[in-house]
């Protein structure tokens, strides 16, 4: 059972971006830690100060997409569509190959909005995709404020770009709650 969850979890990590070490070190999932950016992502953040945010405040999240990524997110979710997983099929698709999961691609999105200053609570996302990703593409989620709605809940457009390409278009809006008081 332990080795199933470890393994389950190894997936999940590395469906984001963590990856194990080529040369044998602390596998990416074992010295990942809450609030920790790996060395392999770029964050930009306009406001860190969860009183200051408003407005035009934007946050970004950079990754690339990696093989590992696609796999293990398959293993993750149950979604093994072959247009994922297998060159031969994919290359006789509309796609010509293989191209990540549309979710995996949303969750840079995610990732990107957990870096606003203070504990961010999903309440809504639409997204629209617009173009495929393959491995090894540099992806960056983009989120904006553009409403303060009141009661620390804000709509934000929410983008994942591919340079200038536009791979994902939505909008979201979130809460971001106070940070629960540390117990040292």
């Amino acid at each position: 059972m332990f080795n199933s969850v470890v393994a389950a979890n190894r997936a999940a990590f590395a469906a984001f971006g963590v990856h194990p070490p080529e040369d044998g070190g602390v596998d990416a999932a074992d010295r990942i830690a809450a609030d920790e950016d790996l060395p392999e992502w770029h964050v930009e953040l306009t406001e860190t100060d969860r009183s200051g945010l408003g407005v035009g405040d934007r946050v970004e999240f950079t990754k690339t997409i990696h093989e590992e990524d696609i796999t293990a997110f398959a293993a993750a979710s149950g979604d093994t569509n072959p247009l994922h997983l297998d060159d031969e099929f994919a290359s006789k698709t509309r796609f010509r190959g293989r191209i990540a999961h549309g979710t995996l691609v949303g969750g840079l999105i995610s990732a990107a909005l957990a870096r606003l200053p203070g504990l961010t609570i999903y309440l809504s996302q639409d997204l629209e995709f617009h173009n495929p990703v393959r491995v090894g593409d540099r992806l960056t989620a983009v989120c904006e404020i553009v409403e303060d709605l009141g009661d620390d809940q804000y709509r934000l457009t929410t983008r994942v770009l591919d340079g200038d390409t536009v791979i994902i278009d939505g909008e979201a809006v979130v809460l971001v709650d106070e940070l629960p008081e540390s117990g040292d």
